[in-house]
Parts: C-alpha cells; structure tokens; sequence
C-alpha cells in the first residue's frame, strides 16, 4: 500500500513523517478500533512506502509513473495552495484524470475552494475526504490507515466482478451456442432441404393443430404426373429444378393461413380453411391449373401436370392427421386413376381399408386374450466395445388368416380402439418376465402417448415391475415427444417420479416431433433415441449428417446419451461413433430375435462374429482397439 504526499512546504512533510513510525505493532489498538481486530496477527505495519513531492506537476507524474510500472497509490494527501504551480484543486482534478481508483485527501488550512467545488472536477465523492491544517497524528494515521484498507478491498472486489463477468459470458456464450445449434437443427429436422418448405413432419403437425380448432378446413395431397419422365430424360439437377419451382407456384396459389410441405419426392400436402367441399374444390383446381404449366428447367422447355385429392373436416368430423392424409392419398390414387391432371374429394367408398382395419381390430382383441403375440428383442450395444447393455422388446403378431401383420398398422388401430391399454399391459409383463433370464442388461419398452396418459400410470408400471421381481433400473421407459406435448405438467411430474423410482427414460424418435431444448431441460430423461429416418439419409443427405451431428451435440452437452437406430451399415455406424453416439442399434448388429436368442446373445454380452450377428469384421476390430 502506497501513499502520495504533496505539499510545498518541507516542514509538513517532516510533519507527515513523524506519523508513519517505523515500529511493528505501533497502531494495533488503532487497528483493533477501526476493524474489530489487529491487522496482520498483531503486525500492522502503516504504508512503507511513501512518495514526497513538493509541486503539484510532480506529484502528477508520480503518479502517472507508479500507473505505467503496475505499482498504484492508494492514497494522495494534497495541500491545497502550492505556489507558484498548479494550486490543489487542479492537482487533484489531473490524477483523478489519471488513476480512477486513488482516494484523494485535501490537507488545507484555508478555504480557497468548497469541498463541491473540488469534487466536481476530482470525484467521485466517495474518494475525496478533507482534514484541516494543523493535523492531528492520529487524523493521519487512521485516514491512511482506513483508507489502503478500502483501496486494496475495493481492488479485491473489482477482480472478483471481472472473474465473475467472465464466468457469466462464457455461460452466455455457450448458451447461445446451444440455442444456434438447437435452431439449426429444429430447422433442418422441419424443413425440405430441396424446398425449404416445411417437410412431413412439420406439415403432421401444423395438422394435429389446425385439428384441434373447431373450424372447417381442407387436407389436400398434390403430386406431379409422370414426374419420372424428366428425371430419367433430364437428369436429377432437372428433376429438383422442377420440383422447387412446382412448389414456389403451389405457394403463391394456395390461400391466405395455408400451409405448404413437401412430403417427400414429388409429393406436396396443403392444408387450409374452407367452409364446405365446393370450396375446397375450386382451390384446389386452381393450384392444378397453375401447376399444369411450361416450366424453363436448365434451359428445357418442361410441360408439367399434377393430380390432387382432398378431404374436408368439418366441426365433429375427422380430424387425426395421420387418417386425413391417408384419406386424401386416397382421393389422390383415384384422381391418377381416373386421367390424372385432375381434382379428386375423399368418399368413404374409396375406403375398403375400414372393412380391413375393423377385422384386424377384432383379431388384435383375440389375439391379447389368447395370448397369441409375441415379443422379439433387438440388441442396444455401446459404441465403443460393442457390449450388449440392453434389448428393446418389439411385439410381433402372425395370424393364420392373414399372416404376419406389421406394428404399424395394428398399434395405431389398437390407439383408436383403447386396446392400447391392454396391449401394453401385455408387452411390459412378457418383456419383464423374459428379463429375468438375462445377466444384467436393461429391457426397453415403448409406450403409447395414450398409455403415458392413463392415470396411476406410475403406480401400475411399478406394480408390474414388484410382480415381476425387477429392479427398477433394469427397465427403460421409450416414449415420444408427442406423449408430452399436450400436457407438459403432468408429463413433467410422471416422468420425475419414474426417475425418482429408478426408472431408465429415453425420449424415442428425437427430431421428428416436438424436439426442443425445452423439453429436454423440462423433462427427467436419460438418453435421446436419433429416429432411423436421419440415419438412413446420413449417407445421401448433407443435411441429414447434420442433424445426427447436431443432435448427438446437444445430448451430450446435456449430459444425456444417445442412441442412434436404424444401424444397417458400416459407414453409418462407423460416423455415429465418431460423431459421439453413445449407443448403436439397428441391423447392422442384428435384427430383432426371439426370446431364446436374445438370452444367448444376454449371456454372451458382447457381440461377435461367431455368434451370428451382422456387424462387420472391420467395426468389431475398430471397437476391439
């Protein structure tokens, strides 16, 4: 701690002298006075090192000097006339100009200026104090005193403000990172790359909302008549040409509030308010009219044609998306059925499929009750030595009449008809009684959105777990982000109680529904589930690689893992590993088998190529090493 002193007059300097005594524990009971306890353990020592000057331009320079060498003062006692230099007050106004932080004390037996006067030109207020002349030693020992103790803490706390402003703006940045990574890839997860309209799974759910209002308005689905033929005679660059500029021309004809997607080749969906079918015809025959235009393509003259089916909703009619677009796939096929380049509305005669989804329906009841499904397990290894850490049980179903019948036709008729409950009852006890045969491996189960919503869905998933035997740890709750959507609350609670009761949860399909860092900083989870779709473009689509990468990014940087499905080559789970998936599952490691299987592969732990799997010689030598 160093002090300044600037007076023109050497006997007040020997004055001021004659304050600073040289002996050790000198001014503990002042210390004691002024802090509660003696400073140093009982070795105060006042300022050691104290600059004289006689004029105030010295004293300027000093301190602009012990500026420059890092070595500040703390405190600059300033008498206030100081003939023939600059007088105190401007003194005072120049190291104020220079050094920011130094207390300033004005030593003066006159009255020259006021104590605002100086504090205008030296403050701030809280560093200019006044003592008169003649002084008392111990007005000078206690100010010098009191005074390096404030400069060095306020210098403690200025560094302890930087240090934290720091640790805040890299939390902001890497916030902000996190937040352009998240809107990259919620864009890229929502949009055509080709397009960038909205792609599938934004334009199913712009329809699961526009279904929840009570108004009419229109699915339609629109695709270009012998689109192949340019592709196969002008080459692919001509074929997206095309397809971009058939979009622009569908956008700028739909009505105010449509929405626009592409959903995949040459297939667009729309949807938009119209009071009744006449309407909705007229719309659509006007973007059929536009659409049936020549097109210049990479300098070719391209005549275009398209076909369009639509289904209306009326207030109490149907309204699930996933039926709306099969409806209007309906009238699309009969639209092309009937010349093309026309306008087809959705009858209920077109659909043979409800006689077809009824029997099955009835079939599926039968089936739970007489205990005719079964269950089959796909591997889940990890990325590094390829150790089995759990199975993900799938349900299969053969029937004699009509042989083996997909999940994704029977599950969602089993949502429509509430045998949802009873399927999944089904699932989870058959799937927790055959983990009991396995070593240590966890078994992951899906759940229906509607199954999540049950309520005492936590105690009757923990009944069967206690039934069983099971630790709760062993079991892995897969659901989708369309089971939270609704209710975040409530979904928010389950989940933490599941957690809580040592529950796995992992949030399946991620980047096809509502995916947001919303969700997964809201929600208890484990681990992201990348849906198979963006693994199988990784190889053809920049933009999928992008996603995958994203994803993986933001679950990690959460401390969440991620497995990646839909695995069937090496390449692909060659770049998932390097990307950071913490887990691979998909064909290229094996397809789901049945019980007994699945507990040999359980009791090997590891996969190998003796045991039969597809993973690759090269992958399993990678992970060896």
């Amino acid at each position: 701690m160093r002090i300044l002193i600037v007076d023109d007059e050497p006997a007040v300097h020997e004055s001021y002298e004659l304050c600073f005594p040289a002996r050790p524990g000198t001014l503990d009971a002042m210390a004691t006075e002024l802090f509660g306890q003696p400073a140093n353990n009982g070795t105060i020592e006042l300022p050691t090192e104290r600059r004289h000057c006689l004029q105030g331009l010295e004293a300027v320079e000093a301190v602009e000097q012990a500026r420059a060498d890092g070595m500040p003062f703390a405190v600059a006692f300033i008498d206030i006339r100081m003939p023939p230099g600059i007088d105190g007050r401007e003194t005072a106004r120049r190291i104020r100009a220079i050094d920011p932080d130094i207390h300033l004390v004005i030593v003066t037996g006159y009255s020259d200026f006021s104590p605002a006067e100086i504090g205008k030109v030296a403050g701030p207020a809280d560093k200019i104090f006044y003592i008169a002349k003649p002084f008392e030693v111990s007005e000078i020992q206690q100010m010098a005193l009191a005074l390096c103790r404030r400069w060095d803490n306020d210098r403690e706390l200025s560094a302890a403000r930087a240090l934290l402003a720091e640790k805040v703006a890299t939390l902001e940045e890497k916030s902000a990172e996190l937040e352009a990574n998240e809107s990259r890839a919620m864009h890229l997860a929502m949009h055509d790359a080709l397009t960038d309209a909205p792609n599938r799974a934004a334009f199913l759910r712009g329809l699961t909302e526009r279904g929840r209002q009570g108004t009419p308005f229109v699915t339609a689905m629109l695709d270009l008549d012998r689109f192949k033929l340019v592709n196969d005679t002008l080459g692919h660059l001509a074929g997206d040409q095309l397809i971009r500029e058939v979009c622009a021309t569908i956008q700028s004809h739909v009505p105010e509030g449509a929405m626009v997607a592409r959903l995949g080749g040459d297939e667009f969906g729309i949807f938009f308010d119209a009071e009744d079918a006449e309407t909705a015809v007229s719309v659509c025959d006007r973007i059929v009219t536009a659409c049936a235009s020549t097109f210049n393509v990479l300098g070719h003259a391209v005549r275009c044609g398209a076909s369009c089916g639509l289904v209306t909703s009326q207030p109490g009619g149907e309204r699930d998306p996933t039926d709306l677009l099969r409806q209007a796939d309906m009238a699309l096929n009969e639209a092309k059925r009937s010349g093309r380049n026309t306008v087809r509305v959705f009858d209920v005669s077109m659909d043979e499929g409800i006689r077809v989804r009824r029997e099955i329906e009835a079939g599926l009841s039968r089936a739970i009750a007489r205990n005719e499904l079964t269950l089959a397990y796909q591997p889940i290894v990890g990325r590094g030595q390829l150790d089995i850490v759990g199975f993900e049980a799938l349900v299969r179903w053969n029937t004699p009449e009509r042989g083996a019948i997909s999940p994704a036709i029977f599950i969602p008729l089993a949502e429509e008809s509430h045998l949802i409950h009873e399927l999944g009852d089904w699932i989870l006890d058959h799937a927790l009684a055959e983990l009991q045969h396995w070593p240590g491996q966890y078994v992951s189960v899906n759940f229906s959105p509607i199954q999540f919503r049950r309520s005492h869905f936590v105690g009757h998933v923990m009944d069967s777990v206690r039934r069983a035997g099971v630790e709760p740890h062993r079991v892995q709750i897969e659901i989708t982000e369309t089971a939270i959507f609704d209710d975040a609350e409530h979904a928010a609670q389950t989940l933490c109680e599941l957690r809580k009761l040592g529950f796995r949860i992992a949030l399946d399909d991620f980047g096809t529904g509502y995916s947001s860092l919303y969700n997964i900083r809201k929600f208890a989870l484990d681990c992201l589930k990348i849906d198979r779709s963006f693994i199988d473009g990784m190889g053809r689509e920049r933009e999928s690689a992008a996603i995958v990468h994203s994803i993986i990014h933001l679950g990690r940087a959460l401390g969440l893992g991620v497995i990646a499905e839909g695995v069937e080559t090496e390449p692909q789970a060659q770049a998932l590993r390097v990307a950071g998936a913490s887990h691979l599952q998909g064909y290229l490691f094996s397809k789901p088998v049945p019980a007994a299987e699945a507990r040999d592969l359980a009791t090997r732990k590891f996969l190998s190529l003796s045991g039969g799997n597809a993973a690759a010689p090269s992958l399993v030598a990678a992970a060896r090493h």
